[in-house]
């Protein structure tokens, strides 16, 4: 048995490998590069020490991205979830024409976010945008959506919100299809109504799956990208970038190549310390259900 058991663990040596060439050592070229200061494709370079981490506590941009940041997690994450919790619970009971139901909800997530971000830009877009042209039925004036950075926070966290809704319904579904009936029907003998049962049996059940679903949620809005780039590309005067388009912009556009290496390097640590600390709040809860 144990000599099986040591040719099974030979299976994990490529995956293994997978994630040393795709993850550690990018991040560990990162960590290099966060105390140079360079272009990005000059072959000139110069070691800058702890200059970029400084740069980045008095850089009023880098702390526009970082609360956009949290406002894409942490907003993204409690619609997501509150709507896919709610839209499990309706497909999870029996009606003609759920599956379809569940078709459409689900169906944005198979949709690239880059590709769902220039559809939904055509609804909100100043010159025949389709919000605009119902407004113009109505003899209102055209509103130039995007312009504004607090309205175009809003409009993308609601967009990531819809097309990742479908994951959450899916978790929570498969969640709610593993409760056991014979809960539900003891509570009925005890006399629970609808709103006790929901309270005292589906929800403490669910914890596996709130867990998984709102860490996944978060770990995905922490990081958005390509909604953004479809939608403002960071504007107006980069006021809806998050830190991962604000890298982007760094390095691309500004050709600050170890500055934005240290970005991504505080960005990959509070994304890190965010969801170890939350998992282990879900973990501790899911032992005490």
């Amino acid at each position: 048995m144990k000599k099986r058991n040591r040719h099974l663990n030979y299976f994990y040596i490529p995956a293994l490998c997978l994630m040393l060439f795709f993850m550690v050592l990018p991040l560990c070229n990162a960590l290099r590069l966060s105390f140079i200061k360079w272009n990005g494709y000059s072959p000139k370079s110069s070691f800058y020490g702890v200059k970029n981490y400084i740069d980045i506590v008095k850089d009023k941009n880098f702390w526009i991205s970082f609360w956009n940041t949290i406002l894409y997690g942490f907003g993204s994450t409690l619609l997501q979830n509150v709507f896919g919790l709610l839209f499990a619970l309706f497909v999870n009971a029996r009606y003609k024409g759920n599956n379809i139901v569940r078709m459409f909800i689900y169906l944005p997530v198979m949709i690239s976010g880059l590709v769902m971000g220039y559809i939904l830009y055509y609804f909100v877009q100043y010159n025949h945008g389709i919000f605009n042209e119902i407004l113009g039925c109505f003899g209102k004036a055209p509103v130039d959506w995007l312009a504004d950075g607090g309205r175009g926070r809003t409009i993308i966290t609601l967009a990531n919100s819809w097309q990742f809704v479908g994951i959450s319904m899916v978790m929570y579904l498969a969640g709610l299809q593993g409760i056991s009936k014979m809960y539900y029907e003891a509570a009925e003998i005890d006399g629970a109504a609808g709103w006790n049962k929901f309270k005292y049996i589906t929800f403490p059940l669910l914890a596996p799956a709130v867990s998984s679903s709102v860490i996944l949620n978060l770990i995905g809005g922490l990081k958005l990208n390509d909604i953004i780039i479809a939608m403002t590309k960071g504007g107006p005067a980069l006021k809806t970038h998050s830190l991962s388009t604000y890298i982007s912009y760094l390095y691309f556009d500004s050709e600050k190549a170890g500055y934005a290496s240290a970005v991504g390097i505080v960005m990959f640590v509070f994304i890190f310390i965010v969801s170890t600390i939350l998992n282990k709040y879900f973990r501790s809860r899911e032992v005490e259900y």
